[in-house]
């Protein structure tokens, strides 16, 4: 199978469309056959009298070779079925053996004419495997020659040219599946050869039909797949290794006593494996059912990896907290305690469900581990060994579609509702079995989770939704922010820069972006106390949206501080004294 790795063209469609080299030696090779060529065709197609010269000389004189071999493509194309009439009509000629030379040339020309556009060359062997005499000894054998017997050329296709067993720098060499490690390829001369003799001869490489290709995969696939499932494994093994084998000798065997070509390396290098790797992956599944099932229990309270040191020692269940780097998400629904005043505690029981459903699903689609649940808050983290910007990209995503499944939640349970306030912060926590006696639970500790809860409740003063610091989005590219600057929340020592996470960029419209953009101007003013050019950028944002909470603070913020001017060593921070 090998032999397929060149294909030859009817016709070059960089140089006008014109013949293939093989095919006009072809053409003239079968000159003596031309007039009855012509005649079968008139026959079939008694509508194409006259329109082709009679005999070949005249052909070749009048419109010439390469025309002639044009004009014939194109009746063959435009009429699909006049290949088949004229091979009707061939066989019922009766020509006997006498006539085996030019039936051979005919049955060639409707090949050309009627057959493919293109054909795969089926390449006899290595370099002149294609009888090779050198010219010297061609010029030797003519008749006035002192020496050597005369070669007898007649009735045979000659092609010259440089027939060296070429190097593979040589412009004239080709590679092929014969050509050697050490550079030594088939001659283009030798090549057009083996093209001419293939059409003339019938013998290319012909791949089995598209169907029958695809019918061929869907049944080996399917026996496969049935014995290696059905049978025990090692007999399993010993049928699949036999039948391959069996496949094998059919598909060479059927190479090379008709060229056919059966496809090889997806049935026996594909699906074979695959049926008996998925046949004995299935038996471990079998055998490892229990166990899974355990460990997904056991999954629905504790992190995967975790689960994964419990399935190998359940006497780590109490092992230390480890230090890790990641982003903690912290979320608290306005209006739950009025709510609960209003349902009773099966209706309340059943709407929470759902609303953390709305939660859970868009954390745990973008990678994040839910840790913690009380009332109607939820603590999320996405953890690693270190800083990864990848991880806090994934929570401010988590945030945002968040916010829009909080949305669909609220317009299902019309006409209550649980506005969500988001807050993440992220740096370096402990995360662990936290507990004594017989009472454990798996929960991070550190100032990082504080805060994200801090964050949280800064949403009420500024009256935005997501509200995140410096340390989660620095660096983060593909986002709508605005950065409301620096705040000293209660109880925190040090001050944190905040932004509120508006969009993902591409989702943003334009007066989101445009009021952004005036917000980041007005935020400079406001550092710089330019309290009333300040005012009146933020007034401008408020105008663009409809409700744009932190305009509203910093107007107000800027009025005050117009009334009680800051002393000049101001340090730009606003301190918020509520939670």
């Amino acid at each position: 199978t090998q032999r397929q790795v060149t294909i030859l063209h009817y016709s070059q469609q960089g140089a006008g469309d014109a013949p293939t080299f093989p095919i006009l030696a072809l053409q003239f090779f079968s000159s003596p056959v031309y007039e009855p060529f012509v005649q079968f065709l008139e026959e079939v197609r008694p509508d194409l009298t006259g329109q082709l010269p009679k005999n070949f000389e005249s052909a070749r004189t009048t419109i010439g070779l390469v025309e002639l071999t044009g004009k014939l493509r194109e009746i063959f194309e435009n009429d699909p079925l006049v290949a088949d009439d004229m091979r009707h009509a061939l066989e019922r000629s009766g020509s006997g053996p006498a006539d085996r030379k030019h039936l051979q040339k005919l049955h060639a020309l409707l090949r050309v004419y009627g057959g493919t556009h293109s054909r795969y060359i089926n390449f006899y062997g290595p370099p002149r495997t294609i009888p090779t005499i050198p010219f010297y000894q061609v010029l030797e054998s003519e008749p006035d020659a002192n020496v050597g017997t005369r070669l007898d050329l007649k009735d045979k296709a000659v092609f010259v040219g440089l027939s060296e067993i070429l190097l593979a720098e040589r412009k004239d060499s080709f590679y092929t599946v014969f050509s050697q490690a050490n550079g030594v390829f088939i001659g283009g001369v030798e090549i057009a050869a083996t093209a001419f003799a293939n059409i003339l001869e019938n013998s290319s490489v012909t791949p089995i039909p598209l169907s029958a290709h695809m019918w061929l995969l869907l049944f080996w696939g399917l026996l496969m797949g049935v014995i290696c499932r059905k049978v025990q494994t090692l007999l399993a093994a010993g049928a699949v290794f036999g039948l391959s084998l069996l496949y094998l000798g059919v598909a060479v065997y059927q190479f090379q006593h008709d060229f056919t070509w059966y496809p090889l390396v997806i049935p026996l290098l594909v699906q074979t494996p695959l049926a008996f790797g998925s046949a004995v992956l299935w038996n471990y599944y079998e055998t490892d059912r229990e166990r899974k099932n355990m460990r997904k229990a056991f999954g629905y309270y504790l992190p995967n990896d975790v689960v994964d040191s419990l399935a190998k020692d359940l006497g780590n269940l109490k092992g230390g907290p480890q230090v890790v780097y990641g982003t903690c998400l912290f979320t608290d629904a306005a209006n739950y305690t009025t709510l609960s005043e209003k349902l009773n505690p099966q209706e309340l029981s059943d709407l929470l469900g759902k609303y953390f459903e709305a939660l859970f699903t868009p954390v745990r689609h973008h990678g994040g581990l839910i840790v913690d649940l009380k009332g109607d808050s939820i603590l999320a983290i996405w953890k690693a060994p270190h800083d990864e910007t990848g991880l806090r990209k994934q929570a401010c995503l988590a945030a945002l579609d968040i916010e829009k499944s909080v949305e669909k939640f609220n317009q299902a349970i019309a006409p209550y509702s649980l506005p969500t306030r988001i807050g993440l912060h992220a740096g370096e926590f402990t995360i662990g079995t936290v507990g004594a006696v017989d009472h454990y639970e798996y929960r991070p500790a550190g100032d990082v989770v504080n805060t994200a809860s801090r964050v949280e409740g800064f949403n009420k003063s500024l009256g935005t939704t997501i509200a995140v610091t410096d340390a989660v989005i620095h660096e983060l590219e593909g986002f709508l922010t605005k950065d409301l600057g620096q705040f000293r929340l209660k109880g925190k020592a040090n001050a944190l820069g905040i932004h509120e996470l508006v969009n993902r960029l591409e989702e943003s419209d334009e007066d989101q972006q445009q009021a952004s953009a005036i917000f980041s101007q007005a935020m400079g003013a406001f550092r710089a106390q330019s309290w009333n050019e300040a005012r009146e950028m933020f007034a401008q944002c408020a105008s663009i949206l409809t409700e744009d909470g932190p305009s509203e603070f910093f107007i107000n913020l800027c009025d005050q501080y117009l009334e009680h001017p800051l002393q000049e060593t101001w340090d730009g921070v606003v301190t918020l004294e509520k939670k």
